[in-house]
């Protein structure tokens, strides 16, 4: 019965965060527009029904995802770094692959990157695809955590990686389409959200404590980065691929 503490708490934590977005808006709504709202009774239930969605979201997400996912980064790990102290350097395979189809998973699943895509798609009258959105979106996370899980692996400065990755998009932002750009940019702050994080982080320390040599404060922190970074050269190189395609048909 320890869950129910534990589900009341949330529920009073996400109605905290919640509380002053909604007074926000209740006090331009009649302090500066001066107009009443016009469906209350529709608005409150809304009201209602989000702040349930995201703690009943929050506690799966504690329960189960969260969990699992340390678990099997921790296993992998543990499995890879005695390879490794066996002279099978290729154990680290597996990691590669863990963090490429973490990435992808957890992007696939992320609400805000469905909310982003399903209004681009809207307001673009379907010329932005939400599926071909939300895959080019994963497949730029999944490459980015698995480039980062390589230099946490072999020590390499994060700062670097960063560097190269923003003068690429610099350069990808000339030619991409002007349509494109902002979405683009958009796609990768909206991966940095509730599912990705968490795992993302729980992988990126726990590899930085099994692997010798490695400093979790300095090595283990940076994946959220990558997660930022290279969606918006997916999003970029997608724009630019599909421009190039419709040319050519």
């Amino acid at each position: 019965m320890d869950w129910i503490p534990a589900a009341f708490s949330t529920l009073l934590a996400t109605l905290r965060d919640i509380v002053p977005i909604v007074l926000v808006v209740v006090v331009f709504q009649f302090a500066v527009l001066r107009r009443s709202l016009a469906n209350p009774a529709r608005i409150l239930a809304g009201f209602v029904f989000v702040v349930l969605g995201i703690a009943l979201f929050l506690i799966g997400l504690e329960a189960a995802i969260f969990p699992l996912g340390r678990g099997m980064a921790e296993q992998l790990i543990t499995q890879a770094t005695a390879g490794a102290a066996g002279g099978g350097w290729l154990m680290y395979g597996w990691i590669y692959l863990f963090a490429f189809a973490i990435g992808f998973s957890t992007t696939m699943a992320e609400p805000s990157l469905i909310a982003v895509a399903i209004k681009a798609g809207e307001i673009s009258g379907g010329s932005v695809g939400v599926w071909g959105l939300r895959i080019a979106v994963a497949l730029g996370v999944a490459i980015g955590i698995t480039l980062g899980v390589y230099r946490i692996i072999y020590g390499l400065p994060i700062h670097w990686f960063i560097i190269a990755g923003y003068i690429l998009v610099v350069i990808q932002t000339a030619f991409a389409p002007r349509e494109m750009v902002p979405l683009a940019y958009d796609s990768g702050g909206v991966t940095t959200s509730t599912v990705t994080v968490p795992l993302v982080a729980a992988l990126g320390l726990g590899l930085a404590s099994a692997v010798p040599g490695r400093n979790p404060l300095i090595d283990g922190f940076g994946l959220i980065a990558f997660a930022s970074l290279f969606p918006i050269i997916a999003v970029l190189a997608y724009a630019q691929l599909s421009v190039f395609l419709a040319r050519r048909a």
